[in-house]
């Protein structure tokens, strides 16, 4: 299987998990990051809140994520009125939340671990029980 099909599957569990929810509604944006507007992997909302969600996942225990898709979903959160959010998945564990400002900046990039993640990311159910975690950018 290929880099980009596992990609896309991991999404696509993510958007089942939203969906299992019942006030909760997701899509994938297909080609992001291939055009050349702004846009997320997911967007996710219950009416009261939208989620912009970037997806990265690694077998390794660190994840770089290029900067320019960190100012992609930064811009589209603004422009969008959402909640700009990082999903990272390690090794087949459970999915984290990350703000931006979780990330580490390493000048071409922006670095997260899975120990990083696990101290300051949040799991699916706490994002999606609390209101307006991530500030706008």
């Amino acid at each position: 299987m290929s880099r980009k099909s596992k990609g896309i599957n991991a999404e696509r569990e993510l958007i089942h998990k939203f969906w299992s929810l019942p006030d909760w509604a997701a899509v994938r944006v297909a080609g992001s990051g291939s055009m050349r507007y702004p846009s997320p992997d997911i967007i996710a909302t219950n009416k009261q809140r939208i989620l912009a969600i970037e997806c990265k996942t690694s077998r390794e225990p660190s994840k770089y994520i290029l900067r320019e898709d960190i100012e992609q979903i930064r811009q589209f959160s603004q422009l969008f009125g959402a909640e700009p959010w990082i999903a990272v998945k390690f090794n087949a564990a459970e999915w984290y939340f990350l703000t931006v400002e979780d990330l580490e900046e390493t000048g071409k990039a922006f670095l997260v671990t899975d120990s990083t993640a696990r101290a300051k990311g949040l799991l699916f159910e706490e994002v999606i029980k609390e209101k307006n975690l991530s500030p706008l950018p």
